[in-house]
């Protein structure tokens, strides 16, 4: 439980912490989020020049033959493209029977040794995906994804690790403090998925966390919602038109909060159907640009051109 954890963060650094906003030109870093490997075939994604792309995968990924080969695919086409992957370790999928059992840490260890050995080139890593929800059977366990985090940063010389992918929830802030007393240690980078915030043009829970962490903040997963269809209760905005209003709100409002926020990546490139259920992608399952994809080229520093949008 939160409460129960005794070990105190210094006062130091529990104090709100001030925010230095970006006045000049942004220099945020700018990647892709999507989880299929087949669109890094795209030559109107590669010639965006995302310079970062970002996915997560189940912890125990590579005892299963389709998974492997998937995320095989995957890594292979980021590198391929040129940029830096960024994986970061999720619950099991539904078929393993372990969806929402998170593993002890000592089977998490194996198996991200596992991954080490098998991709030597990824060097950044996040410890868990959205620990702060509760269904993903850690959203009352901060100590152990803090133990996750430990061990990554202990197995991974060299590498970049961020403690925990977070949804921008209530209990984010409450959430991370208590990591932070579990790991004892002031983390380097924390993960944001920052939908709430950016489809309601609001920046109140990401500066929330901003106050309440030291280290970069990397909305490793937002976007403009244009369709949603997953039975949420958590009512927001959506459409085209929105999902291009949200991503020009990124860029102009939610990067320029604070010199942390040092990566942002874009969920995500394409839809697969017409009845995806969450649809926030630059590209439409019919193939056609959608507006949101002139904010994210004028933001990586490209002039939209209705040739190229087609």
């Amino acid at each position: 439980m939160l409460l129960s954890l005794a070990l105190v963060v210094p006062a130091a650094a529990s104090a709100a912490i001030k925010l230095t906003p970006v006045t000049g030109k942004l220099e945020t870093k700018i990647g892709i989020a999507d989880q299929k490997a087949a669109v890094f075939d795209e030559e109107r994604l590669r010639d965006l020049n995302f310079g970062y792309a970002r996915r997560s995968v189940a912890w125990d990924a590579l005892r299963y033959r389709d998974q492997r080969a998937d995320l095989d695919a995957w890594i292979a086409g980021v590198e391929l493209m040129g940029a830096e992957p960024l994986v970061t370790l999720a619950r099991s999928g539904p078929a393993t029977g372990r969806t929402y059992r998170p593993p002890t840490a000592g089977r998490y260890l194996r198996e991200f040794l596992r991954l080490r050995k098998r991709y030597p080139t990824v060097k950044t890593w996040s410890a868990w995906n959205e620990a702060n929800m509760c269904g993903v059977g850690t959203c009352r366990r901060p100590e152990l994804v803090a133990r996750y985090y430990t061990l990554m940063r202990r197995n991974c010389a060299g590498c970049k690790i961020v403690a925990a992918d977070l949804l921008d929830q209530p209990n984010m802030v409450s959430w991370a403090r208590a990591f932070r007393r579990a790991a004892r240690f002031e983390p380097k980078y924390w993960g944001l998925h920052g939908y709430i915030d950016a489809n309601r043009l609001q920046s109140t829970r990401t500066v929330s966390l901003l106050r309440a962490v030291r280290g970069e903040v990397w909305l490793t997963e937002i976007g403009g919602l244009v369709a949603r269809r997953n039975r949420s209760r958590i009512k927001l905005p959506q459409g085209k038109a929105h999902a291009a209003r949200v991503a020009r709100f990124i860029f102009d409002r939610l990067a320029r909060l604070d010199r942390r926020v040092a990566r942002i990546y874009f969920y995500h490139w394409r839809s697969s159907t017409r009845r995806d259920s969450w649809d926030s992608a630059l590209i439409g399952a019919d193939n056609q640009a959608r507006p949101a994809l002139a904010a994210v080229k004028r933001a990586l520093g490209h002039t939209a051109d209705a040739g190229h949008e087609r």
